[in-house]
């Protein structure tokens, strides 16, 4: 089975395009697995319904993992199947007849306005690898494309003139994206100044490491960890986190979630509702501190909750 996976693993990355953090977290679930396998003395080409059962009780109960990982431990497994079926390993893929529980649910954590100008403010722009960080902020909240994604931006896949970016996403597809003036104007200082400096080897890449590499995922991370620190905010960052917070800000400017949906480069409408339930919050606390009746109503319950307190 070992080989199998390695072979399952590099597929998806080279034919699917799948992240360097989801090949990660694939490799845990399915090491998880075997060891089950083995500890159970079963063969992974006769797993049953029945034996899944009892593999999700050893999650839930021995594993104590959260609904959330269970979850995606169980679709790391149903995708690996898959392909043990499109190599004619197996005639039926018995991850398809179960589900995992009820995932948690967790909002997005995003950046607010009045935040996100203190780290686009963080970089010294005067040197390239300020430059390079300081587009990278931009590139991340303006275009909302994964860390993935960004570090695989190669200078002939931009549109200066239309201000457009070729991304080639999950499952190889591809999309455009579009960044605006602010992205432009530090793009613009990035490419006669920093860019040439940095980029020692010629590399087509549009993000190099102080290496004269190309810069990874990990390298994009813990630019953001030092970036932060710069600043006064007390939150953890992540490439993600400003995804978040691209798709927030959209829907709260009055963008229609399918663009959104498109923007994100989502299979599935699914993925993008979850932005629903952060902007309904805001909608409602704007709503309560903006409309006069409202507003009195709402200053009323308060009282009334705070006399309770008493």
């Amino acid at each position: 089975m070992e080989k199998l996976v390695t072979q399952f693993l590099e597929y998806l990355v080279y034919q699917r395009n799948y992240s360097h953090y989801t090949i990660t977290n694939y490799q845990k679930d399915l090491l998880i697995y075997q060891i089950y396998l083995k500890k159970e003395d079963l063969d992974y080409l006769k797993i049953e319904y029945t034996d899944l059962r009892f593999y999700l009780m050893y999650l839930k109960e021995e594993k104590k993992e959260k609904n959330s990982s269970i979850c995606r431990n169980l679709s790391a497994l149903r995708t690996f199947y898959n392909y043990l079926m499109a190599n004619s390993l197996i005639d039926n893929n018995p991850f398809n007849y179960i589900s995992g529980p009820k995932k948690e649910k967790r909002l997005p954590r995003y950046f607010e306005y009045n935040e996100l100008e203190q780290l686009f403010q963080a970089p010294d722009i005067h040197t390239p690898y300020g430059q390079r960080d300081s587009l990278i902020l931009e590139m991340l909240y303006a275009t909302g494309v994964r860390v993935g994604e960004l570090v695989n931006i190669k200078l002939k896949d931009m549109n200066e003139e239309e201000r457009t970016i070729l991304i080639l996403g999950k499952g190889n597809k591809e999309r455009i994206v579009h960044y605006g003036e602010y992205a432009k104007d530090i793009l613009e200082i990035y490419l006669k100044d920093g860019y040439p400096k940095i980029n020692k080897n010629n590399l087509e890449y549009l993000f190099i490491n102080n290496k004269g590499t190309k810069l990874t995922e990990r390298g994009i991370r813990d630019i953001l960890n030092r970036i932060i620190k710069k600043t006064t905010l007390h939150k953890k960052i992540s490439p993600h986190m400003l995804r978040h917070t691209f798709a927030t800000h959209l829907l709260n400017e009055g963008c229609d979630i399918l663009s959104v949906q498109k923007l994100l480069g989502h299979e599935s409408i699914d993925a993008t509702q979850i932005y629903t339930h952060v902007t309904t919050d805001h909608l409602k606390e704007v709503y309560f501190h903006s409309f006069p009746r409202a507003k009195i109503n709402h200053s009323k319950e308060l009282n009334k909750e705070n006399t309770n307190l008493k």
